[in-house]
């Protein structure tokens, strides 16, 4: 029997901490009998799971990789109220953002426009890039020091300002 809960005490020591968090938020929720919350902190959780075994070997997501988890989802949320609202789907599209919003409390805060562009333009004097065909290097640049805090979309329309495409 000792030797189980060593076992278990030390799988418990290799689950990230942001994953270990929404367990234990999805336990609180339910208690609560949140269905909102109980809903999208499932929802993540399955995409967490669904990503640590897809591949040739199960593995245990970081903790940056179930932020880059998290941050997919909640893109998709935000894609699917729009298109509810496109299709006058008013209470879809509401349903989805408030399962963004829960999602958006589990992620790092966005950048300013202005941290932004001053990240950009610091990567655009390093790499001294010009030009349209630059982008690909600023980009190399730029994103390991935003690192899910902007969204590509985001920060490719900063970069395409700043080399005056």
């Amino acid at each position: 029997m000792r030797m189980r809960r060593g076992v278990a005490r030390g799988i418990m020591d290799l689950m990230s901490a942001l994953k270990e968090k929404l367990r234990s938020d999805l336990s609180a929720a339910m208690k609560a009998r949140d269905e909102l919350r109980t809903r999208t902190l499932r929802m993540a959780l399955t995409a967490v799971t669904t990503e640590e075994v897809a591949g040739k070997q199960a593995r245990e997501l970081s903790d940056d990789e179930i932020v880059k988890v998290l941050s997919r989802e909640a893109k998709k949320r935000r894609e699917a109220a729009e298109a509810f609202a496109q299709a006058d789907r008013a209470e879809q599209a509401q349903a989805e953002r408030d399962e963004g919003a829960v999602l958006d409390t589990y992620l790092p805060a966005q950048l300013p426009d202005e941290e932004l562009a001053a990240l950009v333009a610091a990567a655009v004097a390093e790499s001294g890039a010009e030009g349209p065909r630059a982008m690909g290097q600023v980009m190399k640049l730029v994103n390991p020091k935003i690192a899910g805090r902007a969204e590509g979309g985001r920060v490719a329309a900063e970069v395409k300002r700043q080399l005056g495409t």
